[in-house]
């Protein structure tokens, strides 16, 4: 499953292996917006860099 965007609750409670307990719960704390991306494929950075929508938002809210 493929999420564009997600809750730091939604990761927890789906065990999804994104970061440690700890430092998904650092981040939510202080509302830390986590990317999580692929950076071995081949121009993902670069699309990161460019403002392409690559990987996955970790926050706290989701946008509409």
């Amino acid at each position: 499953v493929r999420f564009e965007q997600i809750s730091y609750l939604d990761v927890l409670k789906r065990d999804l292996k994104v970061m440690d307990l700890t430092a998904i719960t650092m981040c939510r704390e202080n509302n830390l917006p986590i990317l999580v991306f692929n950076m071995n494929t081949p121009g993902n950075l670069r699309r990161l860099l460019l403002g392409e929508p690559v990987g996955t938002l970790v926050s706290e809210q989701l946008s509409s």
